[in-house]
């Protein structure tokens, strides 16, 4: 494992950890010591994903499971995750998903009850 691909190893951990929080590209740069500019280069080049989309494809992971697993409102899914409104987070979610998040849920829940 070369020095960058340790760095990203890292930086994953880092991110993983602090994926409820509204994570910038530039918080992770800082973090790493490296440009924007290069971290987003080198994150392409060993991950083949864009650090950007990673992040995104991380919260919307998680929060699709949120929505199966509990009850808990969309908008507050949406603010668990760092997302600025719900009006973007349920853009996101159907970019990914090709559905709404209150849809996705009722498609794919069938009929369970959650506890209130």
């Amino acid at each position: 494992m070369d020095r960058h691909e340790i760095i990203i190893r890292d930086l994953l951990a880092w991110i993983n950890a602090n994926i409820r929080s509204a994570i910038k590209i530039e918080d992770v740069a800082l973090r790493s010591g490296y440009s924007k500019w290069h971290l987003q280069r080198m994150f392409q080049r060993i991950m083949h994903i864009s650090l950007g989309n990673y992040i995104r494809d991380k919260k919307l992971e998680l929060a699709a499971h949120d929505l199966l697993d509990s009850s808990v409102a969309v908008i507050d899914i949406s603010m668990k995750y760092g997302y600025d409104s719900q009006q973007s987070f349920t853009r996101s979610f159907a970019r990914k998903y090709r559905v709404p998040p209150a849809t996705y849920r009722r498609l794919n829940t069938h009929n369970f009850n959650f506890p209130h």
